[in-house]
């Protein structure tokens, strides 16, 4: 926002710049930047769902139980929030382009150290590591692709990038089913290599936010002290983002698991594939048409009536995503669980940036994000043990039942800023009419 008490030529100077380097209110070349914050979007889940895939190959190499797997799982995403403070604050002080840079270039090297990992103690450092790189990537991403993209289009490219999650968890599939048989399972935390070198050409050859560029550079500790000034909203969408969290990773990262304990699923297959691996193939694609679909509806009735529609959904779809008694029934009911689900999540990039104050706008979704998903990391051990208790289709029913029926609360009450302009609250003309002149 540009303070009142510039002078009049610095304000039209800045008027000027503004509309000499943005069109429709982005910065020309701003697909570069939206394409890489997509990219490594799907980067980051690939690595994160390798995981999920290779529960049992993971025990048999380290020789431990299926606990012992998923709470690597659960560390990763505990470290996310430390991830986003990190990088989030050095993206608002330094740009977006250099963090995202430094962000993939990590992410992605832990990665391939996790895939060398002779020992689980060591491949459990790795994933805790990668948790950091994991949260860290999201904050940048988000803002860098909404601050560049023009904000007519700003719910559509949200369903995009936010659909890129899905999308990871898709290429993890395909190449559980492809490349695992022909270079055995380690190659899946390899060959993500080639995209990270491709996300950072395209950030190099991007422009900077012209958002950012208008800001002050405070010191970080006016960074951090900002984002206690706006702990009103902070709590509300900590809040949303815990609930959030464990309707996708609750509805996704066991799933495959579940599958795998259905006795009738035993040499099922769907489109030519082990029924394990092609059922996720399906509802993964749902999942990403529902990220864009519902995303671009958000442009038209707003960011919450939006999530609020998908999460109706959701409720549809949970008799046959968790009781489904046939190959059909649950391919019908994850697929329509998925395209909620992420047809939810497709709106949280857009929601959560126009939420944020301007100066933190890099830390600040991220980091809201990121907790969120520290305060959710208990969901998959609480459903591990449910299923103990009530079996497996219980447990995810009864876990995600709760979990939506609360989030309709959450933003049915809850506050958006559909379509704010990223580039200050006021006008030059109207600072100039604020000083009189």
């Amino acid at each position: 926002m540009i303070s009142p008490s510039l002078p009049r030529n610095e304000i039209t100077r800045m008027h000027f710049e503004e509309n000499e380097t943005t069109v429709g209110g982005a910065v020309p070349g701003w697909r570069f930047a939206v394409a890489a914050g997509i990219l490594g979007w799907i980067l980051d889940a690939f690595d994160f769902f390798v995981v999920v895939f290779l529960i049992t190959e993971l025990m048999g190499k380290f020789h431990v139980g299926k606990g012992a797997i998923v709470w690597s799982m659960t560390l990763t995403l505990a470290m996310r929030p430390i991830g986003a403070l990190l990088f989030g604050a050095l993206a608002d002080k330094f740009g977006r382009k250099r963090p995202l840079i430094i962000c993939v270039l990590y992410f992605s090297t832990v990665t391939m150290l996790s895939g060398l990992a002779p020992t689980y103690w060591i491949f459990l450092v790795m994933r805790l590591l990668y948790g950091l790189g994991m949260g860290g990537y999201w904050g940048i991403g988000a803002s860098y692709a909404m601050e560049s993209a023009p904000p007519r289009k700003r719910g559509l490219l949200s369903g995009i990038m936010q659909g890129g999650y899905p999308f990871g968890y898709l290429m993890a599939a395909v190449g559980m089913q492809t490349l695992a048989p022909a270079f055995g399972w380690k190659i899946l935390f390899f060959v993500g290599s080639g995209v990270a070198v491709l996300i950072v050409i395209l950030a190099l050859v991007a422009p900077e936010s012209a958002a950012w560029r208008r800001q002050h550079r405070p010191p970080m500790r006016k960074i951090f002290s900002t984002l206690f000034q706006h702990m009103g909203v902070f709590s509300y969408l900590l809040l949303l983002m815990t609930a959030m969290t464990c309707l996708s990773h609750g509805t996704q990262d066991l799933y495959p698991d579940f599958l795998k304990a259905l006795p009738w699923m035993n040499g099922a297959t769907v489109l030519g594939m082990k029924a394990g691996l092609g059922i996720p193939v399906i509802y993964n694609i749902g999942a990403i048409i529902g990220a864009l679909m519902v995303g671009a509806l958000s442009e038209k009735i707003g960011r919450r009536y939006a999530v609020m529609f998908a999460l109706l959904l959701c409720l549809l779809a949970m008799p046959l995503w968790a009781f489904g008694g046939s190959v059909i029934a649950i391919v019908i009911g994850s697929y329509a669980m998925q395209t909620g689900v992420q047809g939810a999540f497709g709106v949280i990039p857009a929601h959560l940036n126009e939420l944020a104050p301007d100066a933190i706008r890099g830390l600040f979704p991220g980091f809201v994000y990121q907790l969120g998903v520290l305060f959710a990391s208990p969901a998959l051990p609480l459903e591990n043990m449910l299923r103990s208790k009530l079996g497996y289709s219980w447990a995810l029913c009864s876990f995600e039942l709760f979990v939506i029926v609360s989030l309709l609360l959450i933003f049915g009450f809850g506050p958006e800023k559909h379509g704010r302009s990223f580039m200050g609250d006021e006008s030059p003309e109207r600072q100039l009419a604020i000083q009189g002149k």
